[in-house]
């Protein structure tokens, strides 16, 4: 009996349970919507035998399972077809070729190298078919991309990176550098890019090594010895990371890292941190500047990352994954992008498997490359990912450092990301960052100087020694000025020109040791002299006043200008004439005047006269009325009332002329004041020019009854202030820094007008071929951008004088009646067109009333004529009648 209670309970249990199984799974399958999932099927072409392959199939793969977990909704679903490239080509063609023909994919990801990427971006275009590459094409700098609209480079741009290496050697004022690249294809494609952009730099690239992956240790070591004899030491590298160890390895053992060198890396070179474990080559690597993708830190990345340990622990214990290579990263997000696009291009247009095969390749595969391009979404990194013009948009490139055992971020180089498919990043302005935007960098040797990129300071015998020559003679000594200490027996030189020498000296990234030699410039000896005095390899240079001229520079080199460029003219400012006031207008400008003056006042009292009480009066009375109210125009205070309009219409004529007339005249006195205009004349005239110097040739080609030369700031003062009629001169002709000294002694009373642009300037001479004459241009225009040589003239030659400088205008002419005669036709007139009008309008009146009574008058006679008519015709009527009553 108990044991069948029991039983029963067990039973019983038993359906309850098996019926709430049932219950469930009906539940389950009433509650899941009935979602028929669509295949998509997506090719995807990798070296499967690299370890990189390998990684960036995981990534992929678990790409697609992160986002189908997330999104388990979705009525599509990415296949995808892996094939094996083997690293060729043409493997990787003929696996494209097979995945269109025989398994119908709708999009293709892989090239991992750019003749991979070339030959997919073909059949991409050909077949309509979204190829998402991980390589960038195959083209020139100078060409003209855009042509494969299929084409989607889901990677970073290399060349972006270009434009940040060149800026870094811009930045730290590396003129000289050595490419290394590897001996490929993928090596060679980008050489064009590093010329272009490193020489807008103004950086000269002395030496190309290219160099196999291929080549044996003996090679690359015979390689890197012929790069040790070279003085540049600065070295940018773009290899595989198949090179890489074996390079470093080598160069560490010739010294090439040690202290004062540079070495910069592209990212791909820096790959071989992913890929190398041996502590050897990352000792070599110590000190290194490198470029990567960035990539910010995130938990989704961190996780990927442990998952990829994972997987490769299980499949190989030997492959051991630090971080994301950038390119499984930049996969991953691909793949997301896709599988995206893929429920979109589905979803929107209604494709299934019915009616696919009625909807062309071309047109499919267009919608599904317009929502890949189209796609915006938060990437693995936490970075917004798109592809706007089937370009991977970057935010940054990372700036790291390689220390102890890893990298070290040591800055981020902004990208400009305006490049479209018809232009590239190079063409783009620089984003020019400080070295105070910059972490302390460890270079090779463990120092944390900036390495100067020159082997001329690694020892004293290898540094620049110049035997400078520096003009002297009498006057003007705020330019070079010598003087001998006596006690210590030592000369010494002073002055603007030195000054600009020895700051752009100082600045050069190499060392230079220069000794100052005087030269004499006098009768026998000239500038010319002294600048020939370099071709003939007395002197190593010359400093100093010397001024850049074609004929000189046939047998040396000059820098660019260091000083204002032009021949100006000094004159002395002489406004003792007690008419002076009247110099701004000619005399038939102001007799013009005065009739027009005149003239108004008549016009406006003809018109105002008749019934305007201010302008009547005795004939004394008005003619004072008359002037009064037209010369106060002038100043218009003019207080007579207008009545008529025609009267308005002239005077606001008259006062817009008179505006004109007014502002003209200041504006002329001004200048005359400033600049006293100097009549030269062959008859009368001298001239003055600076002894010696190269004006000397200039004034002597302009026609002057005499030229008198001068060698001092004091004789200049002298010789204007006396004039050409007590023996001095009416100007002096010199170039504009000599002038500037002048006026900076004698602030008053001189004046220079404007210069013309016929001389260039000073220059530091060299001999040709010279370095330095490239370098110490390049730091005169430093220089001369940050001010500083504003500031050496303001201490040299005054601050007043460079304001006068900037305010000096060219000499005024006086105003004449021909430069107005428009304006007084305008005048004119109007006076006559409101005197037309006053004498018209009454007379009109006049014709319209003995118009009006002449009609009156004929009206009238008529009248009367038809009432006689009717008055002889009524009484012939009455007399015929009585007539008849009688007969």
């Amino acid at each position: 009996m108990e044991f069948q209670g029991k039983k029963q309970t067990i039973l019983c249990l038993s359906f309850v349970t098996l019926f709430g199984l049932l219950g469930l799974l009906c539940a389950e399958i009433d509650g899941s919507p009935n979602i028929v999932v669509e295949e998509v099927h997506v090719g995807l072409i990798l070296d499967m035998g690299s370890r990189e392959g390998k990684i960036i199939f995981s990534c992929i793969s678990t790409a697609l399972s992160d986002f189908y977990h997330l999104h388990n909704n979705y009525s599509t679903r990415v296949i995808l077809h892996t094939r094996d490239s083997k690293g060729k080509a043409l493997h990787a063609l003929s696996a494209a070729l097979n995945l269109l023909d025989k398994i119908k994919v709708e999009a293709i990801i892989g090239a991992q190298t750019r003749m991979e990427a070339n030959l997919l971006a073909e059949l991409g275009e050909e077949a309509k078919v979204p190829v998402l590459s991980l390589s960038g094409l195959r083209t020139s700098p100078f060409g003209a991309p855009g042509e494969y609209p299929f084409f989607v480079e889901i990677t970073q741009d290399e060349t972006s990176q270009v434009t940040a290496i060149s800026g870094l050697l811009e930045m730290f004022k590396w003129r000289d550098v050595i490419l290394l690249y590897e001996n490929t294809d993928y090596g060679r494609d980008i050489i064009p890019f590093f010329i272009n952009s490193i020489e807008e730099a103004n950086v000269t690239i002395v030496y190309k090594s290219c160099i196999a992956a291929s080549s044996a240790d003996e090679q690359i070591i015979e390689e890197l010895r012929n790069l040790t004899k070279l003085k540049t030491t600065v070295f940018v590298v773009h290899a595989s990371h198949f090179l890489v160890p074996r390079l470093f390895l080598n160069a560490k053992k010739l010294g090439l890292l040690s202290e004062w060198y540079a070495w910069i890396m592209t990212s791909t070179s820096m790959n071989f941190l992913h890929f190398s474990m041996d502590p050897s080559v990352i000792e070599s690597t110590q000190g290194v500047l490198g470029l990567k993708s960035y990539t910010p830190a995130s938990t989704r990345l961190h996780n990927l990352t442990s998952r990829l340990r994972r997987i490769f622990y299980m499949q190989d214990p030997n492959i051991e994954v630090s971080a994301v290579i950038p390119d499984g990263i930049w996969a991953y997000d691909a793949t997301w992008a896709l599988a995206e696009a893929v429920e979109r291009t589905w979803t929107s247009t209604g494709l299934n498997l019915v009616n696919l095969n009625n909807i062309t390749s071309s047109k499919h595969g267009l919608l599904l490359l317009q929502e890949i391009l189209q796609t915006r979404f938060k990437g693995l990194s936490g970075e917004e990912i798109q592809y706007p013009n089937g370009k991977l948009v970057s935010t940054a490139i990372e700036i790291v450092n390689v220390i102890g055992k890893g990298e070290r971020r040591v800055g981020l180089w902004p990208c400009e990301e305006k490049h479209t498919r018809d232009s590239y990043p190079l063409n783009s302005r620089r984003n020019l960052l400080s070295t105070n935007d910059l972490e302390t960098i460890i270079w090779p040797g463990g120092s944390s100087t900036i390495p100067r990129g020159s082997k001329m300071q690694l020892s004293n015998s290898s540094k620049i020694k110049l035997r400078v020559g520096v003009p002297v003679r009498i006057g003007f000594n705020e330019l070079v000025h010598m003087k001998h200490d006596n006690q210590t027996n030592r000369t010494y030189f002073t002055g603007f020109c030195i000054d600009v020498f020895e700051a752009a000296i100082r600045a050069l990234p190499y060392e230079v040791d220069y000794t100052f030699i005087p030269f004499r410039i006098g009768i026998n000896e000239s500038y010319d002299d002294i600048v020939y005095q370099v071709f003939l390899q007395t002197f190593d240079a010359v400093v100093g006043d010397t001024t850049i001229t074609s004929e000189r520079s046939q047998n040396v080199c000059f820098t660019i200008p260091y000083t204002d460029i032009g021949v100006g003219m000094l004159v002395s400012n002489e406004n003792e004439d007690m008419w002076f006031f009247l110099k701004p207008l000619s005399a038939d400008l102001w007799i013009t005047t005065a009739v027009f003056f005149i003239l108004t006042g008549f016009v406006v009292w003809v018109i105002e006269r008749p019934v305007n009480p201010e302008f009547q009066g005795t004939h004394s009375q008005q003619i004072g009325t008359i002037l009064c109210y037209a010369f106060s125009t002038l100043v218009y205070a003019h207080r007579e009332k207008l009545l008529n309009n025609l009267a308005k219409f002239v005077v606001i004529i008259w006062v817009f002329a008179v505006l004109i007339l007014t502002s003209s005249y200041t504006a002329t006195l001004t200048s005359i004041m400033t600049v006293n205009q100097i009549r030269l004349n062959s008859g009368g005239d001298y001239i003055g020019y600076q002894s010696g110097s190269f004006t000397q040739g200039v004034v002597k080609n302009l026609n002057f009854k005499g030229l008198k030369p001068y060698n001092s700031v004091e004789e200049y003062a002298l010789a204007l202030s006396s004039g050409s009629k007590h023996g001095g001169v009416s100007a002096i002709v010199d170039e504009v820094p000599f002038i500037k000294i002048f006026l900076a002694h004698y602030p008053t009373g001189y004046s220079m007008i404007k210069p013309e642009s016929s001389t260039n300037g000073f220059g530091f001479v060299f001999p040709k071929g010279s370095k330095l004459v490239h370098d110490m241009s390049m730091q005169i225009e430093q220089m001369r951008e940050e001010g500083k040589l504003m500031e050496m003239e303001k201490v040299w030659f005054d601050k007043r004088t460079i304001l006068m400088f900037d305010n000096t205008t060219s000499d005024p002419n006086t105003l004449n009646f021909h430069t107005f005669r428009g304006l007084f036709l305008i005048t004119g007139v109007s006076s006559a067109f409101a005197i037309f009008i006053f004498i018209i309008f009454p007379l009109k009146e006049k014709w319209y009333a003995v118009k009006k009574f002449r009609f009156r008058y004929q009206v009238r006679e008529k009248l009367q004529r038809v009432r006689k008519f009717f008055s002889r015709k009524v009484s012939n009527e009455t007399e015929e009648n009585q007539s008849t009553d009688s007969a």
